[in-house]
């Protein structure tokens, strides 16, 4: 069974470049379109990684990665952060929320693939 991923963008074209990326590379991927949507899409999934955009309405990247490592059932997950932004303060703050690693968009598919591999295992 392929491992599942959860990407969270609100930008449609994101979330359909990262689906391309990682059904090519043979992942099972969720999607939910922002932090509120993600949270409700976890609750009946476990995904092995998560992927999370930093700048969404309803709930932004950093209340996302606070909430799902609050609760205990998801604590464990890997959680990368694929955004826009390069600034180290909130690198430092999602660091801080529980990210794992960070990734700059646009983004080179071989290496999100990379990351998400080192991340899992």
């Amino acid at each position: 069974m392929s491992a599942t991923i959860l990407t969270v963008d609100d930008s449609r074209t994101m979330r359909e470049m990262l689906k391309l990326a990682l059904s090519q590379a043979g992942y099972r991927v969720i999607q939910a379109e922002d932090g509120v949507h993600g949270l409700e899409v976890l609750k009946g999934e476990s995904p092995q990684v998560i992927v999370t955009d930093i700048n969404m309405p309803r709930l932004d990247g950093f209340g996302f990665i606070e909430q799902v490592r609050s609760d205990e059932t998801y604590r464990g997950i890997p959680i990368l952060v694929l955004t826009t932004e390069s600034d180290a303060e909130k690198k430092d703050r999602a660091r801080r929320a529980g990210a794992t690693g960070w990734i700059v968009k646009p983004f080179d598919p071989a290496k999100l693939i990379d990351a998400i591999r080192r991340v899992a295992a």
